[in-house]
């Protein structure tokens, strides 16, 4: 491992962790990949967050660039904290012709997105997070379920042949989850 940057803004015990990843996966194929899994996975807004990746930079020797690189290709990474909840609905052809444009406005709408998205540029490609960061609202090119088509993500859980009204009664349930358990 290199030397740890000077200029970190890390915890000690956020760098005892970042080290320990760089042991474990050190040598081994897709190293980067699964020490970014790992990060984001326990970042408690799931996303890597810049300093994590310089840190990962100057102590893997991997230069930043790479780093940063790997980090923007890979649609499960993010870069921006995101939702407690996430929302993600496929665009593919199949969903399109099936609705999934109409999902996607009427959850927008639901969610209070109207069109003020971090990363909107256009109507088919979305990520968006809402102001109390309790949802993340996004979109996929395809999830390769086209059978089910539309398909929406909701927490990781894949569901098929989704309308509108299934869709915000899902959205409904976790926001009246989360106040029982706030």
């Amino acid at each position: 491992m290199g030397p740890a940057p000077s200029h970190t803004s890390l915890k000690p015990d956020e760098q005892d962790f970042l080290d320990g990843l760089i042991r474990k996966f050190q040598g081994r194929p897709g190293m980067l990949l699964g020490i970014l899994e790992a990060v984001q996975e326990k970042h408690p807004n799931r996303y890597l967050p810049a300093e994590v990746l310089e840190y990962l930079a100057a102590r893997t020797g991997i230069p930043g660039s790479q780093v940063c690189s790997v980090a923007t290709f890979y649609a499960l990474f993010n870069l921006r904290p995101q939702g407690e909840h996430s929302v993600c609905i496929c665009r593919g052809t199949a969903c399109h012709t099936r609705g999934s444009r109409t999902l996607l406005e009427r959850v927008k709408l639901q969610l209070g997105l109207r069109g003020d998205g971090e990363d909107e540029g256009s109507a088919d490609k979305v990520s968006a997070t809402t102001a109390d960061r309790k949802f993340t609202l996004r979109t996929v090119a395809c999830f390769g379920q086209c059978a089910l088509a539309p398909v929406v993500e909701v927490n990781h859980n894949i569901l098929g042949h989704v309308n509108e009204r299934a869709l915000a009664r899902e959205i409904n349930a976790l926001r009246e989850n989360r106040d029982e358990t706030h």
